[in-house]
């Protein structure tokens, strides 16, 4: 199973002005992301009126191109947070938000009086306490993990900033309060118990835990909390969180920090393409089964194709997949188009285009990674979770050599964020131990997992593999630019 993913949906109204609308856009989509929604789903056509109704064919010259004026605004923004903080401050978080609202003039920025997450929020609905876990913490503001509490020099910047000071806003006065796993994080009231059951049969008073959100939940689901550990989540988009025994040597906009439920610093590369383009291929493969009267179900056909890849040349023969559908910012390429190249004399044959195929969902991670590596940063592990591990033995296998590190994959992965917050839920209760040894010692401890090791031929070549698809990118590039 994929890692959850919180997701906020704007339904508006929309009249003939488009910059009014636009304007209300924005303000439903900044209400979403500071509810943490980490995807904000439009509805169509929401820059005007829905002109289906009317049939009036001329207002489709009213379409923008991507990038454009709309996708622009947030990058700039989260850029100018960047530089000033010496801190990569991506467009999603919290604070990233706050100061675009503020930069927009928003009437309710003076009356602001708490800012908080989704997470957050249902957590002071239901227990009255402003807190959140110190992995929700650091999606929310840089998080200074030898306190596990926010930056206070970072702070001090921010609330320097003129626009800022104009409104008196101090910002760790409207933050929650940061906990970390197995501290105190209030009870369940009797307004809470309401809520939640309005039978009355839920009574209050039940311990709750600090509040995180689907990545911490989700390095507690696959015991990926421990330094030299990480995971690495393959569906839709693919991303990899790595716990550092040390901070990294300098800021790179590739690499969002963030942290564990304990507060450890955990380097985050998120890219946003992975199976999709793997996807409609695979459908491809079904449409012609079907065509000649081979009927297989989803499952079988994907454990077929994916099998196939195994047999193929380590450096996948010369054939090279792009399969962006959107930009990348870890590969600085603006917007995507799905490619597909093979080299003069490529060995263009089933098994290497799958390879191509699936090694092209990990080729933007490792882009990312390879600062890590440069970074002399040491991973023992990676668990994997996620669609792309669903075949046996295929994708972990491929991964492991792609990232040239050892990667396991459990059962319990596919529960996701809710069981991870469970887990911590318990651990609020009865741990007696740091959350990394509890969870070895009574969560995971008969824990069905398998583990497989990089293969030398894999690791080369994937490398080779990776120069051709680097050099592919300049053509990615020209594609999105002229077509």
């Amino acid at each position: 199973m994929s890692k959850i993913l919180k997701v906020g949906m704007v339904q508006q109204s929309c009249g003939k002005d488009i910059a009014a609308n636009i304007d209300k856009l924005e303000r439903n989509i900044r209400d979403c992301a500071a509810k943490g929604a980490q995807l904000v789903v439009l509805q169509e056509l929401h820059n005007s009126v829905y002109f289906c109704q009317t049939e009036e064919a001329a207002i489709c010259d009213l379409a923008e191109p991507i990038p454009g004026p709309s996708t622009e605004r947030f990058g700039a923004l989260a850029k100018e947070l960047t530089e000033l903080f010496d801190f990569n401050i991506p467009q999603r978080w919290s604070i990233a938000h706050l100061y675009q609202a503020i930069l927009n003039g928003e009437e309710h920025t003076k009356n602001i009086a708490f800012l908080t997450t989704l997470a957050g929020y249902v957590h002071y609905k239901l227990s009255g306490q402003k807190v959140v876990g110190v992995g929700e913490a650091s999606g929310m503001f840089p998080i200074d993990s030898i306190v596990n509490d926010y930056n206070s020099q970072m702070a001090k910047k921010f609330n320097s900033i003129p626009k800022v000071k104009e409104l008196g806003i101090d910002i760790l006065q409207i933050l929650p309060k940061v906990l970390v796993a197995g501290e105190n994080a209030g009870t369940l009231t009797e307004d809470g118990a309401r809520l939640l059951d309005p039978s009355g049969t839920l009574k209050s008073g039940v311990p709750m835990a600090p509040p995180e959100g689907d990545a911490g939940t989700g390095m507690t689901a696959t015991n990926a909390i421990a330094v030299k550990t990480g995971n690495v989540s393959a569906g839709t988009s693919i991303f990899s969180m790595v716990v550092l025994e040390n901070q990294l040597s300098k800021v790179y906009e590739e690499i969002d920090m963030v942290t564990t439920p304990v507060g450890k610093p955990v380097a985050m590369v998120h890219c946003n393409n992975c199976c999709t383009d793997l996807d409609y291929w695979v459908n491809v493969f079904g449409q012609f089964a079907s065509s000649i009267g081979a009927q297989m179900s989803k499952p079988e056909l994907y454990d077929t194709l994916y099998e196939a890849a195994l047999y193929g040349e380590s450096d996948a023969g010369g054939l090279v997949n792009i399969n962006y559908f959107s930009g990348e910012p870890v590969s600085h390429t603006e917007d995507g188009r799905p490619l597909f190249v093979r080299t003069q004399g490529a060995n263009f044959n089933l098994a290497n285009f799958m390879r191509s195929q699936i090694y092209s969902t990990m080729a933007t991670l490792k882009i990312g990674m390879e600062i890590l590596e440069k970074e002399n940063v040491t991973i023992d592990c990676l668990m994997g979770h996620g669609g792309l591990f669903k075949t046996p033995l295929v994708g972990q296998k491929l991964m492991a050599g792609a990232m040239n590190c050892p990667v396991a994959v459990m059962k319990t992965a596919g529960e996701g964020g809710a069981w991870g917050m469970a887990v911590l839920a318990k651990y609020a209760v009865d741990g007696d131990e740091p959350l990394d040894e509890y969870l070895n010692n009574k969560v995971f401890v008969n824990s069905e997992c398998k583990t497989v090791a990089p293969d030398e031929n894999d690791v080369n070549g994937f490398n080779e593999y990776m120069k051709l698809y680097k050099s592919a990118l300049k053509a990615e590039i020209a594609a999105y630019e002229n077509i």
